[in-house]
């Protein structure tokens, strides 16, 4: 067996392959981060090696400086094993009393511990692919989160202009009052709107909703309002919106892209009820390759979802601290995804109740039943069958 480690930096990487008789077959040698290097790579491994499968590649998962290389290797057909930097490090540590640490020795480290650890599971081109869904999902929370603030801007902004207008509508946040706001920005500039031009306004981004009853309520209120006239403020106010209607079409966009990759997954993630698109894609993509975990137990550590609850006799702590480690998008998906099936299935939704009726806190409940939603759907991933909803 050829045994490669690789130490990944940013415009280089170091390397160093060895067999399982603890020969140095290329002594440490540093390519650079180009095709000229990954090919010099490739050549040396090629003119030892005896198959494919008598290969093992290692590299730290060190974020997306290591992306390229990546994809050249599994698109060579080498199999190739990511390893967590921590552990490298407890490795190097035991092999010496001295703090050793270079690219050079880190690369020769990576080598062993490939050597050393049978256990290791290979990185599969599905890995590889589900990059791009995580891409997906992390792109679209940090928009939503942008946009949201963006909203918080609006509701401040309408508080300066046109007080009253919150009380009217359900939600500023829709179609129809961002296009009034749009044109008219202010208390002032409604009150001054001609009827006919407001009505049509209205009636055409709401889809009928609205009409001119509304339209006259809107003015009305604008022509009594303490709303104050400030032009920056509207000019603001107009520039929020369209950014918001921008991130909007840009939402869309990427959420088409996740469902597109969903439905080439096929995950049985989304026969649960209250799992939709978005949130099945985030869960998927953060957990990866389920044959990394030998149990679900293993899924909420990866998590940082062990809840460090204070128990003593009949004494429960009244909140779930999450261990802040890990992914904190797989965090955020689990919680949510744990009220909405709580919410839509029964079993989750009596189970989530069972636990309030012991006297648990709702946050130390929720932990609970995010416990059970990731053994549910381990064992879904596992056995690719669907969800059955209990009658």
């Amino acid at each position: 067996m050829i045994y490669v480690g690789i130490d990944v930096a940013k415009d280089k990487h170091d390397c160093f392959i060895t067999n399982s008789e603890g020969d140095v077959l290329f002594k440490a040698f540093t390519i650079p981060n180009n095709l000229d290097g990954f090919n010099n790579l490739h050549q040396k491994i090629a003119s030892v090696m005896d198959g494919v499968t008598k290969v093992k590649v290692g590299r730290e998962a060190t974020g997306h400086y290591s992306y390229n290389l990546l994809g050249y290797l599994i698109d060579k057909g080498l199999p190739t094993y990511v390893i967590n930097p921590l552990h490298t490090n407890l490795y190097r540590k035991s092999l010496s009393l001295r703090q050793t640490k270079t690219d050079k020795v880190d690369a020769r480290t990576i080598a062993s511990m490939l050597m050393s650890d049978v256990n290791l599971k290979s990185y599969s081109d599905t890995s590889y692919h589900n990059e791009e869904l995580k891409s997906l999902t992390r792109y679209r929370f940090d928009k939503v989160k942008e946009r949201a603030k963006l909203k918080t801007s609006v509701s401040r902004l309408v508080c300066i202009l046109f007080p009253e207008l919150e009380k009217l509508v359900p939600t500023l946040h829709m179609a129809s009052v961002y296009a009034m706001l749009s044109e008219f920005s202010s208390a002032k500039h409604v009150s001054g709107a001609h009827l006919t031009r407001l009505t049509n306004l209205l009636s055409e981004t709401s889809k009928g909703r609205y009409g001119k009853d509304t339209a006259i309520t809107f003015r009305d209120a604008a022509k009594a309002s303490i709303g104050s006239n400030m032009p920056a403020k509207s000019l603001e106010l107009k520039h929020t919106i369209k950014l918001i209607q921008e991130l909007d079409s840009e939402i869309d966009e990427i959420e088409n892209e996740i469902k597109i990759l969903m439905d080439e997954i096929n995950s049985p993630i989304l026969s649960i009820p209250g799992i939709n698109y978005r949130m099945g894609a985030m869960i998927i993509a953060e957990i990866g390759d389920f044959s990394r975990f030998d149990s679900p137990d293993k899924i909420l550590a990866y998590a940082g979802f062990s809840p460090s609850i204070y128990q003593s006799g009949q004494l429960d702590g009244a909140y779930a601290h999450m261990e802040k480690r890990d992914s904190r998008y797989l965090q955020y998906a689990l919680y949510n995804a744990a009220k909405y099936v709580c919410h839509w299935d029964p079993t989750f939704a009596a189970y989530l109740a069972k636990k309030r009726a012991e006297g648990k806190h709702y946050n130390v409940a929720l932990s609970h039943a995010v416990k059970k939603l990731v053994r549910v759907i381990y064992h879904l991933e596992k056995s690719k069958q669907q969800y059955i909803k209990a009658a």
